[in-house]
């Protein structure tokens, strides 16, 4: 089974996929711009400007997502997943953005505002950006079996809600 969890900065889906993929005892595949953007010396936000003029980044990044998740029996937690590799099950995770925000600050130590500055710049710069290479809306939520708000629930609580999901699933 292939479940794609997806959602925006500091929304909560890398928490939650890890946990799903513990549960499960799959593989998290989990790559991320950062790590990227880290790789080329380069901040995220730089690495995600250049990416905007080079589709082939892109490309590239969704093609090593999609030999990934065709091993089988994985948990996808990255912005496309669900729209690269046509999962089992795909779940959104979402958030307000003061949540977000302050998720990001103390997870990358920066201040409040410039995380919330900074989540807006990437949601954006994404959002356009996948239209551009792919015609993909990424607002257009219609394609997903479930969508969990991260700021009311806790990562368990999710983790629950989903596995139930797979449970429901399984006895159709």
């Amino acid at each position: 089974m292939i479940i794609a969890i997806s959602g925006l900065s500091g929304s909560g889906k890398n928490t939650l996929g890890s946990l799903l993929a513990k549960k499960l005892g799959y593989r998290l595949v989990c790559p991320t711009f950062k790590d990227l953007a880290k790789a080329e010396g380069m901040g995220l936000l730089d690495f995600q400007k250049k990416a905007e003029k080079d589709q082939d980044i892109d490309r590239k990044f969704d093609m090593h997502l999609k030999k990934e998740a065709e091993k089988g029996d994985c948990v996808v937690t990255t912005w496309l997943g669900p729209w690269m590799v046509e999962p089992d099950l795909s779940v959104w995770v979402f958030a307000s953005g003061q949540v977000r925000a302050s998720r990001l600050a103390g997870r990358d130590g920066m201040g409040h505002d410039e995380a919330l500055l900074h989540i807006q710049e990437r949601d954006n710069g994404n959002r356009q950006r996948y239209m551009d290479v792919y015609g993909i809306d990424i607002n257009d939520l219609s394609g997903f079996d479930m969508c969990l708000n991260s700021g009311i629930y806790a990562p368990g609580q999710l983790l629950e809600m989903v596995i139930k999901l797979i449970e429901i699933n399984d006895k159709k």
